[in-house]
């Protein structure tokens, strides 16, 4: 059976209401050791589910201010329940970043998108830069035909300058990788408050992309998650 063009475009004006929107699909490989599909069977294709600057914010605060509880992992549980609903509805198993063990979303989403990773690790988009995010994915026990993606154009690469490299007061990122405990103390620390409140500086100097910038109170929001407070 094949997933038709009409159910994805179901799927994606589904998701929209949300504020999500598909992030591009393949199919899994014959001889690929692929995740189960909503039956247990071996998944034949995947849809992947994200988001483009700040579109979602809006209805999950909604949804949280309509939460009679406080939650761990708010954004996690919203996006899991969101996409999990379009999953149910269109026949597929909805899988998570955040779940146990780990899938490989990042592999998956440079497949799925031809992207390559930024300095700062985060994939870098030709038009969102690096405020973009994946969400989820849709796992189907059909195939999709897509048109297989053309690498992106990879503007890290005529960057000369790398302001994302130059801008942390504790050189978090690296050529040796990204410095975690160092971040960590220093977001939490006397002098971390311009983190705290705006966001990364290195993710925040990057120049591309600067119309899908998430505000700063959302840039706060993942700040806090990230660092516990």
């Amino acid at each position: 059976m094949i997933l038709s063009r009409g159910t994805i475009e179901g799927i994606a004006a589904a998701l929209a209401a949300h504020g999500l929107i598909l992030r591009g699909g393949f199919r899994f490989a014959s001889d690929e050791a692929a995740p189960a599909g909503l039956s247990g069977a071996p998944a034949k294709s995947a849809l992947l589910v994200g988001q483009a600057g700040a579109a979602p914010w809006p209805h999950f605060q909604r949804w949280l201010e309509g939460q009679p509880h406080p939650i761990a992992n708010p954004l996690d549980t919203w996006s899991c329940e969101m996409i999990g609903a379009v999953a149910q509805e269109f026949g597929a198993r909805a899988v998570s970043p955040s779940d146990r063990p780990y899938l490989p979303f990042q592999q998956w989403a440079m497949r799925a998108e031809g992207l390559k990773p930024s300095p700062l690790d985060i994939l870098m988009h030709p038009q969102y830069g690096l405020w973009h995010a994946y969400r989820g994915a849709l796992l189907f026990e059909e195939e999709i035909f897509l048109p297989e993606p053309r690498e992106a154009i990879h503007l890290c690469d005529t960057c000369v300058e790398k302001p994302c490299m130059k801008s942390c007061p504790v050189d978090a990122y690296s050529a040796e990788g990204f410095a975690h405990q160092a971040c960590l103390a220093h977001v939490r620390g006397a002098n971390g408050s311009p983190c705290r409140t705006g966001g990364c500086l290195d993710r925040n100097a990057c120049p591309y992309g600067a119309d899908y910038r998430y505000p700063a109170e959302i840039q706060a929001f993942y700040i806090a998650a990230f660092a516990g407070l």
